[in-house]
């Protein structure tokens, strides 16, 4: 049964990522290492729906700012809201420093997380938490460090699915 679970997500997760490059890559489980912290603090009612518009409202602000014009764009609902300015550190960067990645690869990655989100309950199980579950799945944490310091997570971190 447990093969059976990781097939399927390996075949959900494979034309996610495909096509991103290495950087693009780590943000990928950076951000969603970033998300199941969000989701499983209780803090915020987090499901598919909600992670699907507030990565869509980030990657709109990404793509706008990569073309010199400054806008929030804002989710829809008020919780997707409150995630989208939970995860806004991603894009300007926390405590004088400066952004995890340029906008045109944030934006990539968010837009490829909303794609996921959106699709991943008519595909894998779970119901309306389909995606954050697959995300749990996929997200190994190294020993020692703590899920929510952004700084470790992208290098102590490491995804637990391999890709071919």
């Amino acid at each position: 049964m447990v093969q059976r679970q990781q097939e399927r997500d390996g075949r959900f997760v494979v034309p996610i990522v495909a096509g991103l490059s290495e950087r693009q890559f780590e943000l990928f489980f950076l951000v969603q290492s970033a998300l199941l912290q969000l989701a499983e603090s209780g803090e915020l009612p987090v499901d598919d729906e909600v992670v699907r518009d507030a990565m869509q409202a980030l990657a709109a602000t990404c793509e706008t700012a990569g073309k010199g014009i400054i806008y929030e764009h804002r989710p829809a609902s008020l919780h997707a809201e409150r995630l989208a300015r939970e995860l806004q550190w991603l894009v300007e960067g926390r405590d004088g420093q400066r952004p995890v990645a340029n906008e045109r690869d944030l934006a990539e990655v968010f837009r490829r997380i909303a794609q996921a989100a959106g699709q991943a309950g008519t595909v894998l199980d779970g119901g309306n938490r389909a995606y954050l579950n697959l995300a749990g799945r996929l997200m190994q944490f190294a020993p020692g460090t703590a899920p929510g310091d952004p700084n470790a997570a992208s290098v102590s971190r490491s995804p637990s699915m391999i890709i071919p």
